[in-house]
């Protein structure tokens, strides 16, 4: 395949996100207030799209709180920048078995199996113009973990989330996903052209190297939107491989705590050094309205911010 650079790209920043990072940065935020600041502030750096989480405010741990969405959400769409709000639905679908020789011993503190239509809650109350569908199964690290969304989950949710005019992305963490969200718009589960961000690197889905990376920006349907991430060090080299490839990029401390060895980082920070790295690569962002216009999103005003 032919490499043809995407000079006019846009960056997702993914804020929060649901992972146990809370306590290894003082400067993850927790609060729906903090999510929001992070997420404007990330705007004002460059970012096109915000991609948030909300977590409980005490612990830090992920929670689906319609009443924190509403106040994220709201923040987020009084803030006096503009930016694209892009709210997960992932949360709902984990699974922690119990040990090898138990596995039906379920670990209940760890997990949380919700119904479609309580997934999509916060979708359906505050109407991002984006939302996620991670697009299949997987194990998720090493231990019990599982990451569960059967395919007749994601058909229920996609449906709702194409019913709703809210656009999906499609969270790929292997060739899979790929293959099966395909499925989805052949069926018109989904919307054809579809979005989609290439989740490289977490254990166990595409492992990041560059050949496997190739081979998934390959699947990717010919007309669709896509972008890539990749975790930790290996951030901001996805950022100019993904570009190289024609993609679009993600960066975040969903995905990334530090700016350098050693210097933990801000959202805006790591918006920031993705920036430059395009810029001084030739490219120039694009803005989110101009990403409205290149995924046919409509713009949601704020319903009344949270006290």
């Amino acid at each position: 395949m032919p490499l043809r650079m995407n000079r006019r790209p846009f960056i997702t920043a993914a804020v929060t996100g649901a992972g146990a990072t809370q306590d290894k940065s003082r400067l993850v935020p927790r609060s729906p207030n903090e999510i929001a600041d992070a997420a404007i502030d990330a705007a004002k750096a460059g970012a096109a799209i915000v991609h948030c989480h909300v977590r409980d405010p005490e612990t830090g741990a992920p929670c689906r709180d319609l009443a924190l969405y509403r106040e994220l959400t709201d923040r987020i769409r009084s803030a006096d920048v503009d930016v694209v709000l892009n709210l997960t639905a992932g949360i709902g679908g984990d699974l922690t078995f119990g040990t090898p020789e138990t596995p039906m011993q379920l670990d209940a503190p760890n997990t949380d199996m919700a119904g479609a239509t309580e997934r999509m809650a916060h979708v359906r109350d505050c109407l991002p113009e984006i939302c996620t569908l991670d697009c299949g199964s997987m194990n998720f690290g090493d231990g019990d973990y599982v990451m569960t969304n059967t395919t007749n989950m994601l058909r229920a949710m996609g449906r709702m989330m194409t019913d709703l005019g809210v656009k999906p992305e499609i969270e790929a963490f292997d060739t899979g996903h790929l293959w099966f969200a395909s499925q989805l718009a052949k069926e018109g589960v989904l919307d054809d052209p579809a979005l989609v961000q290439l989740c490289m690197g977490i254990p166990w889905g595409a492992p990041n190297d560059l050949q496997t990376f190739m081979a998934m920006v390959a699947n990717v349907p010919a007309g669709w939107t896509w972008s890539a991430f990749s975790l930790g060090r290996d951030q901001m080299p996805y950022v100019a491989a993904a570009a190289m490839a024609g993609g679009n990029v993600r960066v975040g401390l969903e995905d990334n705590l530090y700016l350098e060895k050693g210097v933990l980082a801000t959202n805006a920070q790591l918006v920031e050094k993705a920036a430059g790295l395009l810029e001084n690569m030739g490219a120039s962002l694009m803005g989110p309205q101009e990403v409205r216009d290149l995924l046919g999103l409509a713009k949601r005003v704020p319903t009344g911010l949270a006290a």
